[in-house]
């Protein structure tokens, strides 16, 4: 039985789609979720759904029972992260389950990240997982191309691209990709104790995402550098709550520092295939 925590969230669905697409029957496949009623989609799949909260240590207990292996996809709860993993891979560990893998994060320097409520969290569940003596597999993914929209704006086929990235260069992966990659890690021997770079072969600056969106829209794209407090004041000009500001703007920060341009890649070699290139992402995005 192969358990994906995170169900019914992005990364988790995707996981769940990429397993059955690589032929494992549903009824071998448990998603976990917190909200059954969100679970419709995974229950008209076959696919098992076992409710618990990552707060909820007894739940988990419950919810993987008979898991041999698991997918830990990180919580999206920011509150005492740490203490949510933690009651994941204990209560993995308490039954008996073979294998965990872990979505981490791929990245230069931990300790100079400038968004270090982000990063820390991967380094502290990471090194809590390989001192549990459970064989692991860090997943240490990238960013998401997913995240570009977000990134550049709703509006930015008209107004161009907003963002304190400067020059940095970020290894963009589709989100679909990175599931194929944990589902193919879940599913096939000579995993256990490794750590994979999950991102794309190739870094883009922001500059080169405006160029590869003017190529796809047939409209000019431009990049437009602030700097992070400029960034976040026209956010919150514009009704974005400081907060979330000036979480996007760290982001921003981070990869202008070259942070995510990390120069390696294992997504190529766990796929067996070139992954989706930026452009052809772009291109289901923008593309007239």
């Amino acid at each position: 039985m192969i358990l994906v925590t995170g169900a019914t969230g992005n990364l988790g669905a995707a996981t769940i789609d990429a397993l059955l697409a690589k032929g494992i029957t549903a009824g071998s496949i448990a998603g976990l979720v917190r909200d059954e009623q969100k679970a419709t989609d995974l229950k008209a799949k076959g696919v098992q759904v076992r409710v618990a909260d990552y707060t909820n240590y007894e739940a988990l207990k419950t919810a993987l029972n008979g898991v041999d292996k698991l997918l830990l996809v990180s919580s999206s709860d920011m509150n005492d992260r740490l203490t949510q993993h933690k009651n994941v891979i204990n209560a993995a560990i308490e039954n008996g389950v073979k294998h965990i893998a872990y979505t981490s994060v791929d990245i230069n320097d931990a300790a100079a990240t400038a968004i270090p409520h982000v990063v820390q969290i991967h380094v502290d569940t990471a090194n809590y997982l390989k001192g549990s003596g459970t064989p692991y597999t860090l997943l240490n993914n990238n960013l998401y191309a997913d995240l570009l929209p977000m990134f550049v704006g709703a509006d930015a086929l008209n107004t161009g691209i907003f963002f304190p990235a400067g020059n940095g260069k970020t290894p963009f992966a589709p989100r679909t990709e990175m599931a194929a990659a944990a589902a193919e890690v879940l599913t096939t021997p000579g995993h256990e104790n490794k750590e994979y770079a999950i991102g794309a072969g190739k870094a883009y600056s922001f500059a080169e995402i405006a160029e590869a969106m003017t190529e796809v829209s047939g409209r000019e794209v431009k990049y437009h550098a602030p700097d992070a407090p400029t960034y976040i004041a026209q956010l919150v000009a514009a009704g974005v709550p400081e907060q979330t500001a000036g979480f996007f703007a760290g982001f921003g920060v981070a990869i202008g520092n070259g942070e995510f341009e990390t120069n390696r890649s294992d997504l190529k070699t766990l796929l067996g295939r070139e992954p989706m290139g930026l452009k052809e992402f772009l291109k289901g995005i923008y593309s007239n």
